[in-house]
């Protein structure tokens, strides 16, 4: 039974997330399993906490065959033949971790990505992302707040703070219902009415998301209604209009005439383009919550973005980019906000950012780790997925080949790298390597 190292998150100043809490370390303890854990003033949970657990408090990881973390792991920090945790970043071909994969490969560890830690479906079984969204929304809202008081538009959305400052999720919500009865009662200012907010995607991030703008008054319409709202007559000022893009929504087939189908869009990308910018014009928000990568195409462009500007000053004020893929779907997401420094202003004519919400343009959140600004409770419904797997993990046999390593499917599925080697369904990184 190898011994389990929870280390100190590093990446960002403000990461407060643990994967394993306190009440579960207790449990893997009396199971007879060994784990350390390295000292944090920062974490959510305080040291004693998981002292109290039984764990053993160090500086630094010893000697634990499993090491377990939240976000990347530094260069070097790896030894060879240990099992490493963590959310990797490098499944789509990162051009910004492949130092770190080829790092990872070089000390001939174990990688197993949580991201990849699915069931027979496809399905993720252990993830953030509902707390992603609930704190994108939160954020986004107080974001559409702040940039409409720079312009001298007061409305009840400067009531919401930054996610962060809230002791609870429930407090956060309690701050936003509250939003919700002064825009039902007393409406909203006519210079920004309707609000609409768009919403890419229908998974876990999306539906955190939808949790947050359904404690404001809301009244969901499709996107070919929403093409219509301009000519509707008494648009309400004492509600929200909601809207979520599926795929067919997002992109089209390139062949005229011809019919989208779904698994098409899966395999052979290449043959859609983008739609979706006939929607923006009509949007006041923009929750980017789906998944995307470079194969797909890009639904907000700096090229559209610089036209529009151009034309007037369109409706769309905020781009909460909860995906936060670094010139992906949102060309104009060059990098990952932090939590204490969480917004941009884009000038689609300079085609550059100005932190904060000043300036010229479309204001941009882009927090990297938006379920860091929750840290209690995504940590318990993280921690609450993971623990299961752990006691397989520790007791696995990492001395044999990896096609008779027995390890739970779902973690198999999720191993990038075994004893430094890409396993078959990860060969395709090496032409990104």
């Amino acid at each position: 039974m190898q011994k389990i190292g929870i280390r100190y998150e590093d990446k960002y100043m403000m990461e407060r997330r643990a994967a394993l809490v306190p009440a579960h370390v207790k449990e893997l303890v009396e199971k007879g399993i060994r784990v350390e854990v390295v000292k944090s003033a920062k974490r959510i949970f305080e040291d004693a906490e998981y002292a109290e657990a039984g764990a053993e408090l160090v500086d630094e990881i010893t000697d634990s065959g499993i090491v377990i973390g939240v976000k990347e792991m530094p260069l070097n920090y790896f030894k060879e033949n240990k099992t490493y945790i963590f959310f990797s970043h490098t499944i789509k071909g990162q051009e910004y971790n492949m130092p770190l994969l080829k790092n990872m490969m070089e000390s001939k560890i174990n990688l197993v990505d949580y991201e990849r830690i699915t069931d027979e479906k496809g399905r993720r079984l252990i993830f953030f992302g509902r707390f992603a969204g609930l704190a994108g929304m939160i954020n986004s809202l107080w974001s559409l707040g702040q940039r409409w008081k720079e312009q001298g538009i007061e409305t009840p959305f400067m009531q919401i703070r930054q996610t962060h400052h809230y002791n609870s999720l429930d407090e956060a919500k309690e701050v936003v219902k509250k939003v919700g009865e002064e825009i039902k009662n007393n409406g909203l200012p006519a210079e920004v009415s309707p609000i609409v907010v768009g919403i890419t995607g229908y998974g876990n991030v999306s539906q955190g998301a939808q949790e947050i703008l359904e404690l404001l008054p809301v009244k969901e319409i499709s996107p070919s209604e929403l093409l219509q709202l301009p000519d509707a007559e008494n648009q309400s000022k004492n509600l929200i209009y909601k809207v979520v893009f599926k795929e067919e929504h997002l992109s089209r087939p390139l062949e005229p005439g011809k019919e989208f189908i779904l698994q098409e869009y899966y395999d052979h990308p290449e043959r859609f383009e983008s739609q979706f910018e006939q929607y923006i014009p009509h949007l006041t928000v923009l929750m980017n919550c789906m998944y995307w990568d470079d194969r797909y195409p890009r639904i907000v462009t700096k090229d559209y973005l610089e036209k529009v500007f151009k034309e007037s000053r369109p409706k769309l004020t905020v781009i909460g980019d909860v995906t936060c893929d670094p010139d992906g779907s949102i060309e104009c997401t060059h990098k990952g906000t932090e939590i204490e420094d969480p917004v941009f202003v884009y000038n689609p004519f300079s085609r550059e950012p100005a932190m904060g919400f000043k300036g010229d343009g479309v204001l941009v959140m882009a927090v990297d780790i938006l379920p860091s600004e929750l840290p209690r409770e995504s940590s318990q419904t993280f921690s609450d997925a993971l623990v299961g797997f752990i006691p397989d993990i520790a007791s696995a046999n990492y001395d044999t080949s990896f096609g008779e390593m027995e390890i739970p499917a779902p973690v198999k599925r999720a191993m990038i790298l075994f004893k430094g080697e890409l396993t078959p369904d990860y060969k395709y990184l090496e032409e990104y390597l």
